[in-house]
């Protein structure tokens, strides 16, 4: 049976889901098994497993961090936000309803079970089960019945590591504050302290260190610096939304639905150089992009409906007149098509006119289609004319149907496309096309700006983010902390 490791944090965004990915990889590189889990997960950025399962991202990236392919044991609870109020409940990859946040509350100790059967499976098969805490175990009103936090610790003998954000300043208060809301059992289940994403000079933090160690009574694992490294985000707080420079030879402009979803699709063409990806929320700050790409939704029908009165449809529509390169995603695919009627009441019951770029019609059923699929793209014309005929691979998430099977692309007029494929630009041969298909209508040479290998982008990235880590907190510690264990 594996040993645990937990990864807890002051706040939501402190760097949980790295550091856990970076042990995940330290762990492999010195032999051990290992495989990440995280109870609960709420984020619309998901991932379909090879049997059809739906998980979070971040357990994605610590299971490639890990070089083992995901399993949605590894992230057995996963919350989809429709609304302010309610989400959509995945347990172990199959969706179980709707519900709003004060009935999964009531309800959540009921999924222990599968909690517990999927934290088993994995620990069965493995030497080390690295765990994900979520937000912070010091909130008050969420402690009572907790399935993710200190709860979870107990339940699997899990002793944790608390890590803070030093980046945002107050790191000593958010630590320190933690530790004094915890109750007696919580806090001897904290063996070591992490702060992370430190900038500049580690001497001068050794007041603070000291006085830490004295008041908290845990030992500082390690300061580990702001590293910058291009892995799978898990939530919306991501950085890359607040890009709106323009240096590059492309610019390609991602509309930042209100509920915008897997915009880990867009990875693939923010690490190419050369190639600008802006998220763009309002009319005035489209300008004119050689692309504009409309990504998937967790709900088309309201986010249609606000860039509806925004003025953004408005303006993509006279960009798709003038030639410019649309490209729609999942829900974004369903909004560029000419009716999406709700008969479930997924959304929103009633039928909605779309922007009427693409010859489909959607309907929402009930039945949720989760499967990753591969095969050719069928015959296109206009500006990826050339796209005809390549493979392609990837996964599809969505409740619509459009009509008759779509599992490649679909054209509308000459420069307007869509897909229900997530993961269409993870494929290098599409991913050129494209590019290549803009470089010739700006009269540049193809060859200026060339798509990656994703998988060793990434590899390298997993890499870097580990030998951070490992130079940055005492592994030897971590290492005798997991032997021990804890006593419940």
């Amino acid at each position: 049976m594996a040993k645990a490791i937990m990864i807890q944090g002051t706040m939501s965004n402190v760097g949980k889901s790295l550091i856990a990915g970076a042990f995940c990889r330290i762990f492999v590189q010195d032999g051990y098994k290992c495989a990440p889990f995280k109870s609960q997960n709420m984020a619309l950025n998901s991932y379909i497993t090879l049997d059809g399962r739906e998980m979070g991202r971040a357990q994605v990236m610590q299971a490639e961090a890990a070089g083992i392919e995901p399993d949605a044991a590894m992230n057995p609870i996963l919350l989809k936000p429709t609304n302010d109020i309610g989400s959509q409940v995945i347990v172990m990859g199959r969706p179980i309803g709707n519900m709003r946040a004060i009935e999964y509350y009531k309800r959540k100790r009921e999924f222990i079970p599968y909690i517990m059967e999927a934290y088993e499976k994995l620990a069965s098969e493995n030497d080390i089960i690295v765990i994900e805490g979520a937000g912070s175990p010091a909130e008050i009103n969420l402690k009572e019945n907790d399935i993710v936090n200190m709860g979870l610790a107990k339940l699997v003998h899990s002793p944790v590591l608390l890590v803070g954000d030093i980046d945002r300043g107050g790191v000593f208060a958010q630590l320190l504050g933690t530790m004094e809301l915890l109750e007696n059992d919580e806090q001897n289940l904290v063996k070591g302290i992490i702060i992370n994403k430190f900038r500049g000079d580690k001497e001068i933090l050794k007041p603070g260190l000291e006085m830490l160690e004295s008041r908290c009574h845990r030992p500082i694992m390690g300061v580990v610096p702001y590293v910058n490294v291009d892995i799978d985000d898990e939530d919306s707080l991501s950085t890359r939304f607040d890009r709106h420079n323009k240096t590059g030879i492309i610019d390609i402009a991602v509309i930042r639905l209100g509920r915008i979803s897997n915009f880990t699709d867009f990875m693939a063409l923010e690490c190419i150089d050369g190639i600008d990806v802006r998220y763009v929320s309002d009319r005035a700050d489209l300008g004119e992009p050689d692309m504009v790409i409309i990504p998937g939704t967790k709900n088309t029908v309201g986010d249609l409906l606000a860039i509806r009165e925004n003025g953004l449809e408005s303006r993509i529509k006279q960009l798709a007149a003038k030639g410019t390169l649309v490209f729609g995603i999942c829900g974004g695919f369903q909004m560029l098509g000419e009716t999406i009627t709700d008969i479930s009441g997924a959304e929103a019951e009633g039928e909605y006119a779309g922007m009427g770029l693409i010859p489909i019609n959607t309907v929402f059923e009930e039945e949720k289609i989760s499967e990753r699929t591969k095969g050719t793209i069928g015959q296109l014309d206009g500006m990826l004319s050339i796209l005809s005929g390549q493979p392609f691979e990837g996964y599809e998430i969505h409740m619509g149907r459009s009509g008759r099977d779509i599992n490649s692309v679909v054209q509308g007029i000459n420069n307007v496309y869509g897909t229900y494929i997530h993961g269409i630009f993870d494929n290098r041969n599409v991913t050129d096309i494209i590019i290549n298909a803009i470089m010739d209508k700006k009269g540049l040479s193809e060859d200026s700006v060339r798509a990656i290998d994703m998988k060793e982008y990434k590899e390298r990235q997993y890499d870097t983010l580990a030998d951070t880590v490992r130079n940055n907190i005492d592994m030897d510690e971590v290492y005798d902390i997991i032997e021990k264990g804890v006593e419940i």
